[in-house]
């Protein structure tokens, strides 16, 4: 098998990518040309040749168009490609030049690095020394941001740093510059980044002990915004005119008035709500939650309801339902999210529930119970803190969703095939099951194929 080149000369003798054959016997099939027509051998003992496919380079440099130029059905990434058929292919994209990988050599599309990809690519570079805590000395764990000085620290460092600063002082500076913190929060691109690199350097690596007393120490969930504690000089005598000024410093109801017990001060930290904007102060023990715990935002709705506070328009307050127990949300219809957006796969599932006489509600609440009782296998939920929610858990509503989504898979999966509509019953099983990405981009695919099912070939195993 060999690459021509075809209506694009090309630039200069780069090559840009590859096609990988799974037999060593084979020869790559070096791609140097923005487009380029692969051609195969008849016979062994004749020169005539003909086209296999025509593979061209996309805008983006990161992804290819191919199309199938030969007379037989192709697969690519599982999903079949008819003659004059056009897909687009990635890195890594499986190519098998004929309708089934019986008999036919398997090819991977590889795509190289180049100077030109460079520029256009984003390359994160970041030196060991420059991604360590200034408080511990290691590598970020669990990496939260202060400003505006945007220093980083470890969250469990830093949590302790605040709370041994307010005990002594009337401020929070920060522990690398000595500036005021006014806000700290989690930064999750650096988090990233930070666990890429102890991947790639196990010296890196704490140990689990170290780690687990760190994350005893963490306290910023969300974003925290922490009070100056400054005091404002008074040339006059104090009046109670003065409790009523303009409102600037006063940031919640309890920084106004005592509500149950509690007053704000000039140290308190205090939350911003992600529903309302609003703010609260952090009350960590509070007997109301504070945080979703599927996604670890802060949200106000619980903790002004539990102490009676009502909304105004000086202090915004959301409404109760931004975050309840799993067990008090209700839903009616399937979430865009379920079924990894395979809109065939919704539509299906919807159909199994109509069929059984049931409601979504029904279904859902019936295998919450089965997360409650540990019957599933979370390895999938993606929500933070997974091993502890249960029907009693205080989520948001896009965590609900979340979980709804992931709650569908298993009761689709319970379902055996005859109790599927006759349309559905009959399909084969993606080979790359629910991790399947030519469902997103093949609507023929999506429809032909079943992807509520786990993979059998791919990184997903």
């Amino acid at each position: 098998m060999e690459g021509e080149c075809s209506g694009v000369k090309p630039s200069d003798d780069e090559i840009w990518a590859k096609l990988v054959p799974s037999d060593s016997r084979y020869s790559d099939v070096e791609i140097r040309s923005d487009e380029k027509v692969v051609c195969s051998e008849i016979s062994g003992s004749s020169s005539d040749k003909h086209s296999w496919c025509k593979i061209v380079r996309n805008s983006d440099l990161c992804s290819a168009t191919m199309e199938n130029k030969s007379s037989n059905t192709m697969l690519v990434d599982g999903a079949e490609v008819h003659n004059a058929e056009t897909v687009v292919i990635k890195d890594r994209s499986e190519i098998i030049p004929g309708p089934d990988r019986e008999g036919f050599v398997s090819y991977r599309f590889d795509i190289l690095s180049s100077p030109e990809t460079s520029q256009k690519l984003l390359q994160i570079r970041v030196d060991v020394e420059n991604a360590k805590c200034s408080i511990c000395l290691n590598i970020w764990h669990d990496v939260v941001t202060v400003a505006p000085c945007l220093h980083n620290f470890c969250n469990g460092c830093f949590s302790e740093w605040l709370r041994r600063s307010q005990e002594k002082r009337s401020t929070v500076l920060c522990p690398q510059c000595r500036g005021v913190v006014q806000f700290v929060g989690k930064n999750h691109f650096l988090r990233t980044i930070a666990e890429d690199m102890v991947r790639a350097d196990s010296s890196l690596r704490r140990s689990d002990e170290e780690v687990a007393l760190l994350d005893t120490y963490s306290s910023v969930r969300s974003n925290l915004v922490i009070g100056s504690g400054k005091k404002t000089r008074r040339k006059r005598a104090h009046t109670p005119v003065d409790d009523q000024s303009d409102g600037t410093d006063l940031q919640c109801p309890q920084c106004v008035n005592e509500v149950g017990g509690f007053r704000c001060n000039s140290n308190t930290v205090h939350l911003q709500c992600q529903a309302c904007g609003g703010m609260m102060p952090s009350r960590t023990g509070f007997s109301a939650p504070q945080y979703c715990s599927g996604c670890d935002r802060s949200f106000c709705g619980a903790y002004w309801r539990a102490l009676g506070v009502p909304g105004s328009g000086s202090y915004p307050v959301c409404s109760q339902d931004t975050l309840k127990p799993i067990s008090e949300h209700s839903i009616s219809r399937i979430p865009l999210l379920a079924h990894e957006k395979n809109l065939h796969e919704q539509n299906i599932t919807e159909i199994c529930i109509r069929q059984m006489g049931r409601t979504l509600q029904d279904v859902v609440s019936e295998w919450i119970a089965k997360l409650n009782n540990k019957e599933i296998d979370i390895t999938r939920l993606v929500l933070n803190h997974a091993e502890m929610i249960n029907a009693r858990t205080f989520v948001c509503g896009d965590c609900y969703q979340k979980l709804v989504s992931f709650l569908l898979y298993w009761f689709r999966i319970s379902i055996p095939k005859y109790r599927l509509p006759a349309e559905a019953s009959a399909r084969e099983d993606c080979w790359y099951g629910y991790a399947c990405r030519t469902q997103h981009h093949s609507e023929e695919h999506a429809r032909k194929r079943n992807h509520v099912c786990r993979p059998t070939r791919g990184s997903h195993m």
